[in-house]
C-alpha cells in the first residue's frame, strides 16, 4: 500500500529515486518493475507496479474498440504506458516524452495513491492540491461519503 506525499529532485538525465521506505515493497511486490502512464483527468503521470497495471490494461483492453471515447482512453493511457525497471540505486529513468507531459522539471512529487503513485511537477501539485481544498469547502458531500468518518 503506497500513501504519502515525497518531494523528489529529479536530476539532469530524468531519473528519479524511490523512496527507501518503498523500495523493498516494489522489489517483493514487482521485483522492480513498473509501468509509467499518463493521467488523462490532470497533468500527471500515473506509476504503478506491473501485477497492478495487468489488472488495469486488461480492464482498458476489454473496451469495445469501436466505442470512440472508449478507443481514445485505449490510445492515452496504454499508448503511453512505458515499462520502467528500478536500478539498483532505487532509480526510475522517466521517459522524456512523459515528462514533458507533465511539466516535470526538478522538483518533483511522489504521491501515494492505495495501489499506485502520482507523480507531478511540484508547482502543479501545490495549485492542483490548494484547488482541491477551495473545492471541498463550497461541495456537498455525495451520499455515499456522509457515513465516512476520519
Amino acid at each position: 500500500m503506497f500513501r504519502g506525499v515525497n518531494q523528489i529532485n529529479l536530476d539532469v538525465k530524468g531519473r528519479m529515486a524511490i523512496p527507501a521506505r518503498y523500495r523493498d515493497q516494489i522489489s517483493v511486490q514487482c521485483a522492480g518493475h513498473l509501468v509509467l502512464t499518463i493521467d488523462t483527468e490532470e497533468r500527471c503521470l500515473l506509476l504503478y507496479p506491473i501485477d497492478e497495471w495487468d489488472i488495469i490494461q486488461a480492464k482498458i483492453d476489454a473496451l469495445p474498440s469501436l466505442n470512440p471515447v472508449a478507443r481514445r482512453l485505449q490510445r492515452l493511457l496504454v499508448g503511453h504506458a512505458s515499462d520502467l525497471d528500478m536500478d539498483s540505486h532505487g532509480r526510475l529513468l522517466i521517459p522524456a516524452l512523459l515528462r514533458d507531459y507533465a511539466g516535470l522539471d526538478k522538483k518533483t512529487i511522489l504521491l501515494g495513491q492505495g495501489r499506485k503513485f502520482e507523480i507531478w511537477d511540484e508547482s502543479n501539485w501545490n495549485t492542483t492540491r490548494d484547488r482541491y481544498l477551495q473545492e471541498v469547502e463550497g461541495e456537498a458531500l455525495p451520499e455515499a461519503l456522509l457515513n465516512l468518518s476520519l
